[in-house]
């Protein structure tokens, strides 16, 4: 039985995949992504980390940096071409936890896709849904960060539509689904594609 969106997990996954297996070595071992302190293969290892939510994340309660900095750091022993060898088949195989919950897990992926594209400087076709997917990763994050998503009319230029869409008496903030997806969940360099008015 298929979940919803778990075709679009997988192909997401796929396409992260495809990005990484351009970048030359250093660059995917020590290049500059918006996640400023993980390079490409940092964000890789994270991301595959999810998968084993239970075994990674439960032993450290609460503090999810600290088992987000545990899992980056094992990896980083791992040989690049051990981990694509299991990046592939954790695009082919999400777990059922990742399947369940590929509304939030492919918000995340297609988010943390882009801190790795935009802080290289490349560019990607982003398929039809998933700008959608990273705008709403960004309101769920800012509710948990910074309350962007509270603070600002989330306006999309892009045919989607407006986010508090009865607070006219809120300043706005108007971009592509995308954008606003990143800035809402913290990144910063993207304000400056936005217009607030």
């Amino acid at each position: 039985m298929g979940f919803p969106l778990e075709q679009e997990l997988r192909a997401e996954r796929h396409r992260l995949i495809s990005t990484l297996d351009q970048l030359p070595g250093p660059v995917f071992e020590s290049g500059l992504t918006l996640c400023t302190e993980w390079s490409p293969r940092d964000i890789l290892a994270h991301l595959m980390a999810v998968d084993d939510a239970a075994a990674t994340y439960l032993p450290y309660g609460p503090f999810v940096h600290a088992a987000n900095r545990r899992q980056v750091e094992r990896a980083r022993r791992v040989p690049r071409s051990s981990l694509m060898a299991r990046a592939r088949a954790w695009a082919d195989r999400p777990s059922l936890t990742s399947r369940i919950g590929a509304v939030v897990t492919l918000g995340d992926l297609a988010v943390h896709h882009q801190d790795i594209v935009r802080g290289l400087g490349l560019d990607r076709e982003l398929a039809p849904a998933v700008p959608t997917f990273i705008l709403w990763d960004g309101a769920l994050l800012s509710l948990s960060t910074n309350l962007r998503i509270l603070r600002f009319r989330i306006v999309p230029t892009d045919g989607y539509p407006a986010l508090g869409a009865h607070s006219h008496n809120l300043p706005e903030a108007r971009g592509s689904r995308e954008a606003l997806g990143m800035w809402l969940a913290g990144r910063e360099s993207v304000a400056e594609e936005l217009t607030f008015a």
